[in-house]
């Protein structure tokens, strides 16, 4: 599971700690009035589309382990909302899954996203500060969920890319990179 150590009650993650700490500097970074308009992150939704479950029912199963083993949560099925011939895909059909993580877990998926499986991606350079959608969430995609140490690379039956969206309360694309760049989130410069 994503967290191996129970957590004693009452003990927060350290990203939701951290943001208790840097709320006010925000507050007045963004020059707002009353401190509960400091945007903050409502939940996280990783999901991973799984092409191949149209021949394969079976290839769906490992991308819900994978989902289960890297969120700590057990995924839902996501399914095609309408037929597609030229693809062989019928309405109603799973080809994919997703989690939507809110509270402690979501605090604890972005501290291990950011400081851990973040660093071992190939190639990296930052994620693009562009892939704000006008209202406060940013989209992410992932080639590959062996950056997670969740996964072991010798059980892994096929590399599967992911897509995550961070949800945030923010008004504007400028308050939520202001408050993603507080949690030390890699824009690319």
């Amino acid at each position: 599971m994503a967290s191996k150590t129970p957590k004693a009650k009452g003990e927060m993650p350290r990203l939701q700690a951290q943001f208790g700490e840097f709320r006010v500097q925000l507050q007045k970074e963004l020059g707002l009035k009353n401190p509960m308009q400091v945007p903050h992150i409502k939940k996280i939704v990783v999901n991973i589309g799984e092409g191949d479950a149209v021949e394969n029912r079976k290839a769906l199963e490992g991308a819900v382990t994978d989902m289960t083993l890297i969120t700590g949560q057990k995924p839902i099925m996501t399914r095609a909302k309408k037929s597609i011939a030229t693809f062989k895909l019928r309405q109603g059909m799973p080809i994919g899954c997703a989690v939507t993580l809110r509270r402690q877990r979501m605090y604890e998926f972005l501290d291990r996203f950011i400081n851990v499986a973040v660093p071992r991606i190939r190639d990296f350079r930052g994620f693009s500060p562009k892939a704000f959608d006008g209202r406060g969430c940013y989209t992410l995609g992932i080639k590959e969920q062996i950056i997670f140490p969740e996964i072991d690379y010798d059980k892994v039956d096929k590399i599967r890319g992911m897509g995550i969206t961070i949800v945030t309360s923010a008004r504007t694309d400028v308050e939520a990179k202001a408050l993603l760049e507080k949690f030390n989130f890699p824009f690319r410069k």
